[in-house]
């Protein structure tokens, strides 16, 4: 059921709903696996990963908001639950346990490379059917690649 309608036509339109929900579902799972390292990290850095953790959690969830806005406003309904983020995400699983702060980095380092591979994958998606979405995935993906850059600078 359609509650608002779509300006794109159909065709397009299922290609960017794909994108934008494997999006929202990628967002969503970074944000948890960011916060659930956040709180069992530990080790002589702590303070520093334990704080750089936070400012991924919070770029997560505004860029996951965005994404499914922007779903909402071409008349797909956006899906966060917990059980399609399990089912759908691109991001690896993390240690349920004490993190030390080298785990956590390399932890963080892999989950947004496999974010941001997926992201560059919708960035060419949907460069014809929607550039507006595409646009979105484009500053997404800058973001990402920045905490990326972050965090690899913090392995060294």
């Amino acid at each position: 059921m359609y509650v608002v309608k779509s300006p794109l036509p159909d065709a397009d339109l299922k290609v960017v709903a794909e994108a934008l929900q494997s999006a929202l579902v990628d967002l969503v799972d970074l944000s948890l696996v960011a916060k659930q390292v956040h709180w069992n990290v530990v080790g002589p850095r702590f303070r520093s990963v334990h704080l750089q953790l936070d400012d991924v959690v919070a770029s997560a969830r505004t860029h996951s908001d965005t994404v499914a806005e922007r779903a909402s406003a071409l008349g797909v309904s956006p899906d966060g639950r917990a059980k399609t983020v399990a089912a759908g995400s691109g991001i690896g699983a993390v240690p349920n346990d004490w993190v030390k702060d080298d785990d956590a980095v390399r932890e963080l380092t892999d989950a947004l490379g496999a974010a941001i591979t997926r992201m560059r994958e919708r960035v060419t998606a949907t460069e014809k059917p929607d550039p507006v979405s595409q646009d979105i995935f484009i500053g997404i993906t800058a973001d990402l690649e920045k905490h990326h850059w972050m965090f690899q600078a913090a392995s060294n």
